[in-house]
């Protein structure tokens, strides 16, 4: 095993000599052997030191840190709770971000207005992050969004309309994902020991929450669109048809 002196050992695990005394001092990094009056590490600290510096970039703090070593070093498996970190922070969709210029949006949306016009749709849908300004293009995160509204442009809807509705549906699904993260939260996270024993229950319980959701959201939003379309054309139709009839009699007479 390799032995360093702590500023060897803060060049190899790309850290400071300052951070690694403010490990030592909050407990995240076991002491060095003495050897006289220096202090000597080895390869358990380097490890050590990279898992933390992971975890901070991953967005956990020093507390964070602290908690976890301190599950681990009582023979929990952090393992466990690392995997619910990983569950908590994956991405809840499979579409892969898509890229597209200025002038290629402008194309899909409306080519013929004028400059100014465009430029406030462009920082409306920016404002809503279905685009995202990067350098001299935009990242699109959700091309299937994209796409559909553009469908509906198509068909003859005003993008200012669209962007509308896009921000009500948003801030509609957003009420519905916190009914589902307050139910769960209620009956299966909050009194759950997630830096412990039930760390793997609770992963697999956010795990399943992805299909779950989709599967009541779907049948819900198909039966409701079902109803509101036969009602809506329904009235028309029949509305239609009356006017026909009257006018055949009309005719007749």
């Amino acid at each position: 095993m390799r032995e360093y002196r702590i500023d060897e050992l803060a060049q190899t695990a790309g850290t400071t000599v300052r951070n690694i005394r403010s490990y030592q001092d909050r407990g995240l990094l076991p002491s060095p052997r003495l050897q006289g009056r220096v202090g000597i590490y080895d390869d358990a600290h380097l490890a050590r030191l990279r898992l933390i510096g992971q975890m901070l970039e991953r967005g956990y703090t020093l507390a964070n840190i602290g908690d976890l070593v301190e599950a681990w070093e009582a023979g929990r498996d952090v393992g466990d709770v690392l995997g619910l970190e990983q569950v908590l922070t994956d991405p809840w969709s499979d579409e892969i971000p898509a890229w597209a210029a200025y002038d290629e949006l402008v194309q899909v949306f409306d080519s013929d207005s004028d400059p100014g016009r465009i430029d406030a749709l462009l920082a409306r849908a920016v404002e809503l992050g279905l685009v995202e300004p990067e350098g001299d293009r935009y990242r699109i995160p959700s091309p299937r969004l994209l796409h559909v509204g553009a469908e509906l442009v198509a068909n003859g809807v005003p993008l200012e309309a669209v962007l509308e509705i896009a921000d009500e549906i948003r801030r509609d699904c957003e009420v519905i994902a916190g009914r589902f993260v307050d139910l769960v939260n209620d009956h299966v996270i909050k009194d759950a020991d997630i830096l412990g024993k039930d760390a793997v229950r609770v992963a697999e319980v956010v795990r399943r929450m992805r299909p779950l959701v989709q599967m009541v959201v779907n049948p819900f939003v198909a039966r409701a669109m079902e109803k509101r379309v036969r009602a809506e054309l329904g009235d028309k139709l029949e509305f239609l048809l009356e006017g026909e009839e009257t006018e055949k009699r009309d005719t007749a007479l």
